[in-house]
């Protein structure tokens, strides 16, 4: 790329001052191009469901016979009770509306066109009738009149299951929803038979349904919360940091004693005390807790030596974690950026759900072993809600990699701007403009990997889900460790990925050279990165459980570890490229300039095992050439 070059100029003269983001040229185009094409595609399914879908299926509703309720309906040729008139019943009741399959995706329960739903349980089959005369909404099959329904043989399969649940309409779908909340969850996915099994959903929409108030109430607690515990982080961070490491230690170490003390005191239990029939299980007892005792004794050793190594690297952990509340006091918009990230999720997770509901209103009338109609889709439609599927991994993914390159061009620009008063009126929306205007194809590419990374590990965990109790103990731990193994690459990428976002951002290198470069960075830092993410995610966890205890604040605090992560990256590259010299001087902070005063003391001090640790901070060596 274009900037690259001069980037590269200026690292090899050491009488010019190397000066990132001045450069920009497009990067990944043909990634970009790509991305346009695919999303054209997703356009092309949503147009044709809606153009060839029947949008009366999906919003009125129909019953187990094909009629849409709510109007006049055709015949279908040998389907019997087909092609009735259903203008006065509008809503769709089911018998038994709890009774789904929602691994073959279909209902088992009989579904009617009624003209009202239940409003109150309805205990026996005199109740139903009763509503029938006074509501004039038979809730039994067609072919059973109201006067019949407490005195035929054939009422209790005719009609509802007792006791029938009250229900209420759902806005602009027309169906009768229990109102009893742990139905009503899987009602949800009833809506349509185009859905698969997700137990996620259950707890999701009765979570939300039944307390949406306070959830708006928690997320805004949560945002003043995760700002004040970013305020208290920047001024306190070391003595932070040395307390939670401290108790760390001491829990460890009081944690291990009192397995070994448990262990000695079971050990010298008198047995003859124990009855025979409980005597296996007081030595597996005394075996499990020596195997505690050790791993925990283990444990203990190896944190004590990882502290012990990794003591002097805490303090630039300290120095950024300080340096990161400044940068949220210079730009506080960064605290919202969650807010339009989620925004935009939300908008997408909308239009890709209504493209497959149109779906799944899409195909011929078809009479199955019971007798009712389903409505299967055949020929190359039944293969685009895969393209649909993809998408949606790929886009989502798309608009997470959106906010990592916007927070990372707003901490970059922050951080090589020397004079802060000289920052953008908003460092937020430069970085969206240079998002934009030159790095889509880089996160295009970035969010496929992702994708083609999650893909497979959807589908192992599908097949799991499906073959649940009947694989054999070899199969469930092959797809275990085949998901957990593509789990922990999804991770790596991820956060390879976040810095080659913040690669890009400085020298405006395509994908794969700040991905290279990125990863350099990293090995060759290997101590202070495992410094920062142990000790500083630790610190950042602690704060999410603590205010996890009353709301949710992951995202808020993600991005505070976002801001951490990059600033190390540009820190790291800082320091390749200058020296402190007239016409070569930092771009960093003080705080981090006293970090590096300190180390070059520590090494002089030190002779041998400073130019050990001067070694360790070698950022991006190839970071402008490569491209």
């Amino acid at each position: 790329m274009g900037c690259c070059s001069s980037a590269s100029s200026a690292a090899q003269s050491s009488k010019r001052e190397w000066k990132p983001l001045e450069d920009r040229s497009c990067t990944d185009i043909p990634w970009l191009l790509l991305f346009i094409l695919f999303c054209i595609g997703m356009g092309f399914i949503c147009g044709f469901s809606v153009a060839t879908g029947a949008a009366a299926r999906l919003v009125s509703g129909y019953d187990s016979y094909g009629n849409i309720c709510g109007q006049k309906n055709a015949k279908l040729e040998a389907i019997p009770n087909s092609g009735m008139d259903h203008t006065h019943r509008k809503y769709v009741f089911f018998l038994d509306p709890c009774n789904l399959d929602l691994i073959n995706r279909k209902i088992k329960s009989v579904a009617l066109c009624v003209a009202a739903c239940p409003r109150q349980e309805l205990k026996t089959l005199s109740d139903v009738q009763k509503f029938a005369e006074i509501n004039g909404s038979a809730l039994c099959s067609y072919s059973l009149k109201p006067s019949e329904y407490t005195t035929s043989s054939k009422a209790p399969v005719l009609c509802p299951k007792l006791p029938v649940p009250a229900s209420a309409p759902i806005p602009f779908f027309h169906r009768c929803a229990p109102v009893n909340i742990s139905c009503y969850a899987k009602f949800a996915e009833a809506l349509i038979t185009f859905v698969s099994d997700n137990s996620v959903l259950h707890r999701l929409i009765s979570g939300v349904m039944t307390s949406k108030e306070i959830i708006l109430g928690l997320c805004l607690l949560s945002l003043v919360l995760s700002m004040i515990l970013m305020v208290i982080i920047r001024y306190i961070s070391r003595i932070l940091v040395w307390i939670l490491t401290i108790l760390v230690i001491l829990g460890s170490l009081g944690g291990t004693g009192v397995l070994w003390w448990l262990y000695a005191k079971q050990r010298k239990s008198p047995k003859e005390a124990v009855i025979p029939e409980q005597l296996q299980i007081a030595e597996d007892n005394l075996r499990a807790l020596l195997i505690y005792a050790i791993a925990a004794t283990v444990f203990t050793v190896i944190l004590f030596l990882i502290m012990l190594v990794m003591r002097k690297r805490v303090a630039l952990t300290i120095a950024l974690f300080h340096v990161a509340g400044k940068v949220f006091i210079h730009l506080p918009l960064l605290v919202f950026q969650p807010f339009w990230t989620f925004f935009a999720l939300v908008l997408f997770w909308v239009y890709w759900i209504m493209t497959l509901l149109f779906l799944g209103t899409t195909g011929s009338a078809v009479q199955n072993d019971q007798g009712f109609v389903e409505f299967r889709v055949s020929g190359p439609l039944q293969y685009m809600w895969w393209y649909h599927v993809v998408g949606l991994i790929w886009i989502s993914e798309f608009i997470l990699a959106c906010q990592q390159m916007t927070v990372a061009g707003a901490v970059v620009t922050y951080y090589f701007t020397r004079d802060k008063r000289n920052l953008p009126f908003a460092p937020i929306l430069a970085s969206v403009n240079r998002l934009i205007r030159y790095h889509l194809g880089t996160v295009a590419k970035g969010s496929f990997i992702i994708t083609l990374v999650k893909i497979p590990r959807m589908i192992l965990m599908y097949i799991h889900s499906q073959l649940k109790g009947k694989e054999n103990a070899c199969a469930r731990c092959v797809l275990k460790s085949c998901i957990c193994c593509l789990w922990c690459l999804e991770k790596c990428l991820n956060y390879l990925n976040q810095n080659a976002y913040t690669a890009t951002a400085i020298n405006s290198t395509n994908f794969c050279t700040s991905a290279k470069d990125a990863f350099v960075i990293l090995v060759e830092n290997a101590l202070r990165v495992a410094a920062i993410n142990t000790v500083g995610d630790f610190m950042l966890f602690l704060g999410k459980v603590l205010i996890v205890c009353s709301t949710v604040a992951h995202c808020f605090l993600s991005i505070y570890e976002m801001v951490v992560d990059v600033l190390f990256l540009c820190f790291a590259i800082d320091t390749k490229y200058n020296d402190g010299s007239p016409g070569r001087e930092f771009y960093m902070d003080k705080v981090l300039m006293e970090f590096v005063e300190n180390s070059r003391k520590a090494m002089k001090e030190a002779g041998k095992g400073g130019v050990a640790d001067a070694r360790e901070l070698k950022p991006m060596a190839s970071g402008a050439s490569s491209a």
